[in-house]
């Protein structure tokens, strides 16, 4: 069986997504110490975060029901 490439680029989404959820909810202080600049411009948001996670992950199931997607 082949990884197309839309299973690739789902993988690397969800690993974003889970990132992104470990920084805003347990290293808020972390990331705007080591980022300064970059937090005044892009300022991180929970509720933001755990709905890229939901949207991800709802696009996850459509992969696994359509077949494409095998855990």
């Amino acid at each position: 069986m082949a990884i197309s490439v839309e299973v690739i680029i789902f993988y690397l989404v969800l690993i974003d997504s889970i990132g992104s959820n470990l920084v805003v909810w347990f290293g808020e202080k972390w990331y705007t110490k080591n980022f300064k600049i970059f937090s005044r411009y892009f300022p991180i948001a929970k509720g933001w975060s755990a709905l890229y996670l939901i949207l991800v992950l709802w696009i996850g199931s459509i992969f696994y029901r359509s077949g494409i997607l095998f855990f």
